[in-house]
């Protein structure tokens, strides 16, 4: 971001904060050495770890264990040319620990879409980065409304 650019950046507490607010976003993984963005149901753990469930046999299950993903949410409002944009950087791993398991079955992410078996991906929260644009004018003087 560059100063006056009309964004303020957010520090990794309010990132966090606006995260837990929205139930989905978009993960980033490499796929035949090409960027692949999926949507995705989510929900924040209490270290602020980004928390993933779906198909143990999916695509993106053996795409994403043991390597850094980015992971994107954000809510704009296109009225008031207002929003944000939050990205969670880090290692996305498959939960293998049974008990850690059994503890998100209950806690964790519900699928939106039903398979015989599915895992949690867990992508730690390394870096942590966001940005909020608040309607109406920049420091540029540009009018946003119009």
């Amino acid at each position: 971001m560059y100063a006056n650019d009309g964004f303020r950046e957010l520090d990794r507490q309010e990132c966090l904060r606006l995260l837990a607010k929205v139930p989905l976003g978009r993960i980033v993984h490499t796929r035949q050495a090409l960027p692949a963005v999926l949507p995705v149901n989510f929900c924040l753990d209490a270290e602020g770890s980004v928390l993933l469930r779906t198909s143990a046999a999916s695509e993106l299950a053996r795409a994403v264990d043991g390597v850094v993903v980015a992971f994107e949410a954000d809510e704009v409002d296109t009225v008031a040319h207002s929003g944000w944009s939050v990205v969670v950087t880090g290692r996305a791993s498959i939960v293998t620990d049974p008990a850690e398991r059994a503890r998100l079955a209950r806690t964790g992410p519900r699928s939106w879409v039903a398979a015989p078996r599915d895992v949690f991906v867990r992508i730690q929260a390394e870096l942590v980065t966001g940005r909020e644009l608040v309607g109406g004018r920049t420091m540029y003087g540009v009018d946003l409304t119009n």
